[in-house]
Formats: structure tokens, C-alpha cells, sequence
């Protein structure tokens, strides 16, 4: 019995993991003023940074449609879809009416929809939890089960270089947006089990900020020795690898990743942004 995984775009799946075959990539859209940026294999994290650096306007994201993720699952026998929280996107969305539009079209097949109720680096640890669970035989229910527990349990925490594009997209008033940069505080933000995001801290200053993250992580999580935590970074490796330092000294997990944000979580994220999921 063939398996796929299909993710869409915000699921930053690395070169590396996509060469395994396993996984279908469905692109989101960023739009910045007058151009669009498709979240694929072309994407140009460069040039798409300095045209947010350039843009004045609005910075807009259009999720795919639902013959996208229809096209998606014809790859295999039982076909498994990460997609952002659906309290972020309307990828989600997107996803189950593709379901229900593919069953009436060619007959009843398993498909199951993840709300990663997370972004980014938790999408990635839910592909990585799939595949592994495919790979162990088991069959089409028990994956679902097992899949649906891992992602009750993550948890996602992320600090910004920057909350223009949170200010742009209406996610933050233009006053808090401005006080914050005036003052260098950089908010420490986690989400809810059901996707929505909060604000856990604040502090002064990148390097502050990201201590406090770790921090809270060391007070808050549990049993680490036997957890993979996943960094993502848009744009700032050697800051994604201080922190993975400060991380393991408040949190000793068995393995801590380091991956590059894509288009999407480029955009969320910011310049300088890292996301951090376990």
C-alpha cells in the first residue's frame, strides 16, 4: 500500500527530506504591491525579503485551491495533508473540500487532513511523525490516531526581528506595532492548542527576547530527553544556532534541528525571525 504525504507550503520541508519521495509539496501565494511570489521551487528568499524591505502596501498571502490538493492526492493509495492552522489560513479549508470534492468525483479513498494548529517548524515535525509512522507498517486508522496525538502535543514558540508584517496585516495595531519598535522590545509569542497565537513575554532586544523563549520552554515543557525540538530561522543561521545553545541549557532535548523558513513562514517570520516547535 502506497503512502503520501502532502504538505502545503508552509510545511518547511527541508532539500534534503524532500528527496526521500515521499512527500507532495501544494504552494501557497504571497503577494507583495504588484508582484507575486509562488511558495515553490522558485522561491527566492532574497529577492522576496527586499521586496517586503521596498513594499509600503499590504503584504497578502492566498492559499491553494482545491484542485491543487486534488491533484495532490491521486500519488497514492492513503494520502496524509499537513496544512497550516486553519486559525492562520484557509489552507485547511481548502484541503477538506478537496476531500469531499475528490471522493464524490472518483470514489471513496483515505484521506486524512492534519490542522497542524501551528505553522512551520510543527508542520515539519508532523510530515516527519507521518512519514515515520507510514514507514512503520501500521495500518491507515492507526496512523490517523497517532498523528492526530502528536499534534495535540506539540507546542510552537516564536520572537521577531521585527512586527511590520504583523502591523500590515492588521494582526497588530499600528500603535503597539510602533511602541515596540521604539523601545527594541521584541514579544516572545507561543500558540494555543487550537492554533491561535498568543503572547507569552516580552524583552529588550533580539538576544534578550530569545533567552526568555528558552526559558519558558525549560519552565513550561517536559521530558526533553526523549523529544526532537525543531528551529526555524528566516534568514539568520548563526542567530538560529545561538539559540539553539541557550535552548539546550534550559531544556536538554535529544535532538535539536536547525531549518530554513520557506515562503510563507518567510513572510510571518520576518528577517531575522525564528520559530521554534517540539
Amino acid at each position: 500500500m502506497s503512502y503520501c504525504i502532502v504538505c502545503d507550503s508552509c510545511t518547511d520541508i527541508t532539500p534534503e527530506d524532500k528527496k526521500r519521495g515521499c512527500f507532495s509539496m501544494v504552494p501557497l501565494t504571497i503577494h507583495v504591491d504588484e508582484r507575486d511570489f509562488i511558495d515553490d521551487e522558485t522561491f527566492d528568499q532574497q529577492d522576496f525579503l527586499a521586496a517586503v524591505r521596498n513594499s509600503t502596501g499590504a503584504l497578502k498571502s492566498s492559499c491553494p485551491a482545491p484542485e491543487a490538493y486534488m491533484e495532490a492526492y491521486k500519488k497514492a493509495d492513503e494520502i496524509y495533508v499537513v496544512t497550516l492552522s486553519a486559525n492562520l489560513s484557509g489552507s485547511y479549508n481548502s484541503a477538506m473540500v478537496a476531500k469531499n470534492l475528490y471522493r464524490e468525483e472518483y470514489g471513496d479513498k483515505k484521506i486524512h487532513v492534519v490542522d497542524s494548529c501551528s505553522a512551520s517548524s510543527g508542520q515539519y515535525l508532523i510530515a516527519l511523525r507521518l512519514e515515520e509512522l507510514c514507514n512503520q507498517g501500521l495500518s491507515f486508522e492507526e496512523v490517523v490516531k497517532e498523528a492526530d496525538a502528536y499534534r495535540d502535543s506539540l507546542n510552537t514558540y516564536f520572537t521577531l526581528e521585527t512586527l511590520d508584517v504583523l502591523k500590515r496585516n492588521g494582526r497588530l495595531s499600528k500603535v503597539q506595532a510602533i511602541l515596540a519598535s521604539a523601545l527594541n522590545i521584541k514579544p516572545v509569542m507561543g500558540a494555543t492548542k487550537e492554533g491561535e497565537i498568543i503572547k507569552k513575554a516580552q524583552a529588550r532586544g533580539m538576544s534578550k527576547g530569545l533567552l526568555k523563549m528558552a526559558q519558558i520552554v525549560g519552565e513550561e515543557g517536559e521530558h526533553f530527553e526523549e523529544k526532537t525540538a525543531v528551529v526555524a530561522h528566516c534568514n539568520c543561521l548563526k542567530r538560529a544556532e545561538d539559540f539553539k545553545k541557550m535552548l539546550l541549557k534550559e531544556a536538554p532535548f535529544q535532538e535539536v534541528k536547525i531549518i530554513d523558513t520557506c515562503g510563507i513562514s518567510s513572510l510571518y517570520a520576518c528577517d531575522g525571525g525564528i520559530i521554534l516547535s517540539f
